[in-house]
């Protein structure tokens, strides 16, 4: 998400904060590669020329020119007016009321609303709601399947269905259902078209008028960019939309939908969809989008994803074995394995500071996560023993290692190799303190990454 738009934003103020001085001129001249940056990304041109009129005025009175770092002070002027385009504030849905709490999900064919449906049931349920999942698609029968089918595999209930029923008519028998069986989150499944058309908003409105949902969200393909935006306007007119969830913001997106959407509907954007899988499913914030999009990565949510993902017992064993310089390739798989929880090491990179700058060099020798797999399946043909201790390996088994992970000897002792220095930088970092620690790693590393954490302290 945002990967083209954030690399650009990324250059535009490496530029800048290398400079001492800003005259109005590099101001002006990095506003014009900003704006041009949202209308490639598919921002609408009003939109974008707002933004870019607050950015200059807040700019000019918070005195940037004369500021201690003012390519930083830019940075944090963008930021925050990019957190304000987004919609300021994390919007949450409130289940404090009494239960159950209905939420009417609505959309078009094809947006992928019955798969957000699950995956909104998934995340709740993650917070230990019960959930009940109910379709109103008499229109098309296997989109109740489909939702049975998810519900089952998530381990949550699905209300029954009958075709021959009015949507109105389901939605009020899976309300009965989950106020009778003591239901915590109801979730209702709508009809989808594949177009707007009046008899699909008579329908929902009148569902949403007698079930009285507390959360209407509609579920949008962020694929179609400004026709999305549009979609959410028409239905923003008929219904009382309180939330969008945008799906496949993983693909090949510009991100324009998402950037425009508070701006221009009034409806604050609540989940995305960022893959396939039933757990790629997030609660948008815009602080943080709005923070990895200027570069300065968004490790909170990463903090967030290991705390949720993570074996807190096998974290610290391994710790322990760090801090005792004991570290071996079980280890490493285990790793491997916790990275691939996390959703993959690309994923993991791109919430780190500064990695917009080194995105395109990454994707070109092929990413990280195609090295990382090659590593699991070299690991993985090794007996417990060989992982413990590979110095044992003989020329013999590195041949048949390599063969049954479908790689060569070269791969495995390049493995090896990387294992050997990683050994030897645990056994100098075990028993030191923070302070040494990072010396030596910025030694390793060859540099200092930038410290993005300060821009966000500086003075308004």
């Amino acid at each position: 998400m945002f990967d083209n738009f954030s690399s650009k934003i990324s250059g535009i103020f490496d530029k800048i904060s290398r400079r001492r001085f800003l005259s109005q001129d590099d101001l002006k001249g990095a506003l014009r590669e900003i704006r041009v940056a949202l209308l490639e990304a598919d921002v609408s041109l009003p939109v974008a020329k707002d933004f870019i009129a607050q950015v200059r005025e807040v700019a000019l009175g918070h005195e940037v020119f004369k500021s201690v770092s003012p390519g930083q002070m830019v940075v944090k002027i963008v930021h925050d007016e990019l957190v304000k385009l987004l919609g300021s504030e994390k919007s949450e849905i409130d289940l404090s009321v009494s239960p159950p709490a209905i939420i009417l999900v609505a959309g078009l064919q094809a947006s992928g609303k019955t798969t957000s449906c699950a995956k909104l049931a998934n995340l709740l349920k993650r917070k230990g709601k019960r959930i009940l999942l109910a379709s109103l698609d008499v229109y098309r029968p296997a989109a109740a399947k489909q939702l049975q089918i998810l519900a089952d595999k998530l381990q949550v209930d699905c209300a029954e269905f009958d075709e021959k029923k009015s949507p109105l008519d389901l939605a009020l028998q899976a309300q009965k259902k989950a106020k009778d069986y003591n239901y915590d989150v109801l979730i209702l499944d709508s009809a989808g078209r594949t177009v707007v058309d009046e008899k699909m908003m008579q329908e929902i409105i009148q569902i949403e008028q007698k079930i009285e949902p507390i959360e209407t969200l509609l579920v949008v393909d962020a694929m179609i960019g400004q026709d999305g935006v549009n979609i959410a306007k028409v239905f923003n007119e008929s219904l009382n939309l309180t939330g969008v969830i945008l799906t496949r913001l993983d693909g090949d997106v510009r991100g324009g939908a998402a950037l425009t959407m508070k701006a221009v509907t009034g409806c604050a954007i609540k989940f995305i969809g960022v893959g396939e899988k039933i757990d790629d499913f997030e609660e948008f914030n815009p602080d943080r989008v709005a923070s990895t999009i200027v570069g300065m990565g968004d490790v909170v949510s990463l903090v967030e994803r290991a705390q949720e993902f993570l074996d807190e017992e096998k974290a610290e064993k391994t710790a322990q074995k760090i801090q005792k310089g004991q570290f071996d390739l079980e280890d490493l798989l285990n790793q491997i394995r916790n990275m691939k929880k996390m959703g993959g090491i690309a994923k993991i990179m791109k919430m780190l500071p500064g990695v917009a700058k080194i995105q395109k060099q990454i994707e070109a020798k092929g990413g990280m996560d195609s090295e990382i797999k090659l590593q699991e399946a070299l690991i993985l043909s090794m007996t417990k023993k060989e992982r413990r201790n590979p110095d044992i390996l003989s020329s013999s088994r590195k041949r048949r290692i390599a063969n049954g992970s479908g790689t060569n000897i070269q791969q495995l002792n390049s493995l090896l190799k990387k294992f050997k220095q990683m050994q030897k930088m645990i056994k100098k970092v075990s028993g030191k303190d923070p302070s040494e620690i990072e010396g030596m790693m910025s030694q390793f590393a060859g540099s200092k990454a930038p410290n993005f954490n300060n821009i966000l302290n500086l003075n308004k």
